[in-house]
């Protein structure tokens, strides 16, 4: 499956952001989607993860009740929903594609990768 996340940019502490994440290629339900962030001079984190069906989602702990994950199979279409976004929520974001739920925070068990998109948020 082939990946193209957007609606990164430059915002102020406190306000909102809704990436987006679209898919071709494959048949999108059968993947769970992941979102992951890249840090300057950090590793890879695992940010949200939602199953194929919409059904369960999983977050990073420090993270929960401001950012929310979703996603529209017909429109093969995953989003991340980011709210009172802080300056240490700076980085790349990735969306990514595994078949296995339950490998879900792990980066290496991703199969596909879209191109990041960066989100800045100053103070």
């Amino acid at each position: 499956v082939q990946l193209q996340a957007s609606g990164g940019g430059l915002v102020q502490a406190g306000d909102s952001l809704r990436l987006s994440c679209a898919a071709s290629g494959r048949t999108f339900s059968n993947y769970a989607m992941g979102w992951f962030r890249q840090a300057p001079g950090k590793e890879r984190e695992f940010v949200a993860a939602i199953s194929g069906g919409g059904s369960f989602t999983d977050y990073l702990d420090s993270l929960k009740g401001r950012f929310t994950i979703s996603r529209n199979n017909p429109r093969n279409t995953v989003y991340l929903q980011m709210n009172s976004l802080k300056p240490e929520d700076t980085a790349v974001y990735y969306c990514a594609a595994t078949g296995y739920w339950v490998n879900r925070k792990s980066p290496d068990d991703y199969d596909s990768w879209g191109r990041g998109t960066l989100v800045t948020v100053s103070s």
